[in-house]
């Protein structure tokens, strides 16, 4: 499978294209706004792609794939502003 590098915030990621939890997240992404391209995406907030509404509908989503809890202090844009910068946010709250 082919890797792709994501960079959400000053960190360094590889993960396998095809891996069934960020397609999963690319899924729930997909739902909120289908016209938006969530891999290669990075101002999804800074240049409002995805307004206030559509955060709060996907904190849920989020909360129940992923078995997390997002509180309001991780609720800023630097967490929602990518596919990948939301999968940094994941995999840190899944370690907390």
């Amino acid at each position: 499978m082919q890797d792709l590098l994501l960079q959400p915030t000053s960190l360094i990621f590889f993960i396998q294209k095809g891996d069934k939890h960020m397609n999963k997240l690319l899924e729930i992404l997909n739902e909120i706004n289908p016209e938006i391209d969530y891999e290669t995406e990075t101002r999804l907030i800074d240049d409002a792609l995805l307004d206030s509404f559509s955060i709060l509908s996907l904190i849920p989503e989020l909360e129940d794939a992923f078995d997390i809890s997002i509180t309001p202090a991780d609720m800023i844009p630097v967490n929602f502003n990518s596919a990948n910068a939301i999968w940094s946010m994941i995999n840190r709250l899944k370690e907390d």
